[in-house]
């Protein structure tokens, strides 16, 4: 079974987990500087720096290719 996030279908394997990581990284910049995500005023238990922490976690590990940590809370 395939997920989706907000009704995307993922390509599954059409791109590399070092560029898939650097997309990531890039929405999140994106987001971050975009002026309705600006605009909003909510508490999350989870902030976009906590998230772009965890990408660097994952683009160092996949740099050193060694075996990826189990972060928790993002556990399939």
């Amino acid at each position: 079974m395939t997920s989706t996030i907000l009704g995307i279908q993922p390509e599954i394997n059409s791109h590399s987990l070092p560029e898939l990581v650097s997309q990531a990284q890039e929405l999140l910049v994106q987001i971050r500087q975009h002026p309705e995500f600006k605009g909003l005023r909510f508490d999350c238990d989870v902030a976009i720096g906590d998230v772009k922490q965890y990408f660097n976690y994952l683009e160092s590990a996949v740099a050193s290719d060694s075996e990826l940590p189990n972060f928790e809370g993002f556990a399939e």
